[in-house]
């Protein structure tokens, strides 16, 4: 997650040591958004290449593989030169750079949050989901107080300060490093997943027994019959929950607080930062809560939470006018805790929605390729806003998505008691 953060955060205002002077502000913009979007392409693609790896010949091996791929690239950026040195290939190679590190980023979750849970007793896998997902909040606020320090010890004075030259690539170092020692560390303390090793064994049995074939594909099986079924179930679930997180994590720093509340950067980080660090804790909750009254029951009640009161809270906000700090802390803080809880929850259930010889692929395709549509929440935005009011269409977008996301839910079972052992769990949709 923090290599994920890193052109977000880090090389946002480095930008223009990428690009040519004359470009104008709208230019500029949408070349710099490029480099985040070709990062969202590469993901789903990782997903599905490291989930099918994950599932053939381990969830170790294919987390060794994803990690120290992202390191590579995450320092091959950090050497890049500039437009200055090398013109239109720097910005080229920095966005071919981040589709590939993208691919392997999206990898870097299929192997490792599949094997997590596999090594979960049955009754702390909500409270392990939640914890895995509150990384997320970690990465974000360690990526922000590291660009805080970079920012105060070389400040931004112009294409030719010290911070756009080189001192946005520390960071990328950093986050380089991390990788490796992560890699290192599964190489010296992580065991292959038990439960995969015995699970493909049998299944090699099995088929020798039968026919002398190799058992079928992890995707083949995924988009056929019982397969397709649950992965369908998990992709309308996720892109409901999909839709309602990026309003939270893009809109409201950008279309709300900066846009409609016009608060200035210091607010904007200030209020970013005390409500990652609330959804650290509220991810855990989320995840032991979702242990004690069930996965499908959890997001029965998120889903109209989300689309009553965080509708309520957003448009609270997207109506306020010259409102305090702190009130706008409070309620995006509430607002976020609310429509974002079903995260504490995810990764656990869809790991449990699938058998073990294709729990990373479905977990990878149904995890990352549900993000597809969603991403696209600013067309939506803007389409709604030609027939609402400015402060209601992203209130009815929120609401559109709590209601998908109960819905997907509704169409499932239940999987808090399942075991994750075999492919016989009888998990089909309702």
């Amino acid at each position: 997650m923090f290599d994920i953060y890193l052109p977000v955060v880090v090389l946002a205002p480095a930008m223009g040591y990428f690009q040519p002077r004359q470009l104008t502000h709208a230019s500029a913009a949408i070349l710099a958004s490029l480099v985040f979007v070709t990062t969202l392409l590469g993901r789903p693609i990782g997903a599905l290449l490291f989930g099918l790896v994950a599932d053939r010949i381990g969830r170790r091996r294919a987390s060794i593989y994803s990690v120290s791929g992202f390191g590579v690239v995450t320092l091959l950026i950090a050497s890049l030169p500039g437009y200055a040195r090398i013109g239109t290939a720097s910005y080229v190679l920095l966005v071919l750079l981040r589709f590939i590190d993208g691919i392997f980023l999206g990898g870097g979750y299929t192997g490792a949050m599949p094997l997590a849970l596999e090594y979960s007793r049955k009754e702390q896998r909500g409270l392990v989901g939640g914890f895995l997902m509150a990384a997320f909040c970690a990465a974000y606020l360690a990526i922000n107080l590291l660009a805080m320090v970079m920012l105060a010890l070389f400040p931004l004075g112009g294409l030719h300060s010290v911070y756009v030259q080189w001192g946005w690539r520390i960071p990328f170092v950093i986050g380089a490093v991390l990788a490796f020692l992560l890699a290192y560390y599964y190489l010296r303390h992580v065991a292959e997943s038990e439960l995969w090793q015995s699970d493909s064994a049998a299944a090699t049995t099995r088929s020798d027994s039968d026919s002398g074939s190799a058992p079928p594909l992890p995707l083949w099986r995924l988009l056929r019959g019982d397969g397709a079924r649950r992965l369908l179930q998990v992709l309308l679930l996720m892109s409901g929950f999909w839709l309602t997180q990026n309003l939270i994590t893009i809109f409201v720093p950008t279309g709300l607080l900066r846009d409609t509340l016009h608060l200035g950067g210091y607010a904007v980080t200030s209020t970013l930062m005390v409500t990652y660090l609330a959804l650290f804790f509220s991810y855990i909750g989320s995840g032991i809560l979702s242990q004690k009254l069930g996965r499908r029951r959890f997001f029965m009640i998120a889903g109209p939470l989300i689309a009553t009161v965080g509708a309520a809270l957003l448009y609270v906000l997207t109506s306020a006018h010259a409102l305090p700090l702190a009130p706008i802390i409070a309620l995006v803080c509430a607002l976020a805790v609310i429509v974002t809880a079903p995260w504490g929850v995810l990764v656990t259930y869809v790991n449990e929605r699938f058998a073990t010889d294709m729990r990373a692929t479905g977990f990878g395709v149904g995890y990352s390729f549900s993000l597809i549509l969603p991403s696209f929440y600013a067309f939506y935005l803007n389409w709604l806003g030609a027939v609402l009011p400015p402060a209601l269409a992203p209130v009815a977008l929120l609401c559109l998505g709590g209601l998908l996301g109960m819905l997907g839910a509704w169409l499932g079972p239940e999987t808090r008691d399942v075991e994750l052992r075999g492919a016989g769990s009888g998990m089909g949709i309702v």
